[in-house]
Formats: C-alpha cells, structure tokens, sequence
C-alpha cells in the first residue's frame, strides 16, 4: 500500500551488512544494535545486490504487513519474500531505506515503511536478479543469548 511521504529529508542508516560466497548462491550477512535493525540491515542487502543503492532515490513510501506467524525463523522469511515481492511486481519499489514500525515478537508480524523509486533499468544498474528468500542456513542470533544481533539468510539467484 502506497502511503503518503511525509518528508523529503531522509537520514540514512549505517550498511551495516556484507555478502557471504555461498555455491550457487549468495548468503547475506547483517548486524544491528537491534533485532529489528539486523532485520532492516538484511532487507537493504537484498535490495543492495539487486542495483547499486546510490543511483536509487527516495521518491515513494510503499507499507508492507507481514501475515502473523509461529517463529522468528518464518517472520524473517516472509519479510524479505515481501520485499522481494515489492521489488518484483508493481510497483517494482527498489528500497533505498527501510524502517520497521511494528516489530512484534509475540505475534511474530512485522510493519515496515519502504522507501525507494521504481526500478528503472536507464537509471539503476541492474545487479543481480534475486529468484527466492530460503530457509536453508537460516540464522538468527539475538542477545543477550549471543553476543550480538545478527542474522545470516540465504537468497536465490
């Protein structure tokens, strides 16, 4: 759902997020001081593999829900399949930012604001094509259990 932007000044967030060589495929690697921010970090990663992030500009603000689910490993998954499936359908949204409004951990459902302009191929150098989200690797370590919030997913190009 296309939401109304409320500003044209956007501050954005350290990268904090690397690619990992996985065969075949590629595996995404982000951190934050939060659960929620890793959650970000690794949504922008996708998005960052798919054209360089500079060229895109925030000119649209599209809200994506997450459908409530019954872990942490399945919100992950469909976060970034809703995503993808922004990036892959109308509107084509290439996200410059992502900010998470709702991250709920009980209902395991996520809210999130995602910033970004249509895809155009005469102005975002194409990357590489994303075909899925996989469970396969899927892991998610949050503190104070570990020592920092970190979540490794693995993307099917």
């Amino acid at each position: 759902m296309e939401i109304p932007l409320e500003t044209t000044e956007h501050v954005l967030p350290e990268v904090k997020y690397e690619y990992l060589d996985h065969t075949a495929d590629v595996q995404l690697h982000a951190w934050g001081e939060t659960l929620q921010e890793a959650f970000e970090q690794c949504g922008m990663a996708m998005f960052g593999y798919m054209t360089e992030l500079p060229t895109v500009e925030i000119k649209n603000c599209y809200q994506i829900t997450t459908e409530p689910t019954d872990d942490i490993d399945n919100l992950l998954y469909r976060f970034l399949d809703e995503l993808l499936f922004l990036f892959s359908a109308e509107p084509f949204l290439i996200c410059k930012k992502l900010e998470i409004t709702r991250f709920d951990l009980e209902q395991f459902t996520i809210e999130c604001n995602c910033y970004g302009e249509e895809f155009d191929l005469a102005k975002h150098p194409q990357g590489t094509e994303v075909k899925a989200i996989t469970y396969s690797a899927m892991q998610i370590y949050k503190k104070p259990e570990h020592e920092k919030n970190e979540v490794f997913v693995i993307i099917d190009i």
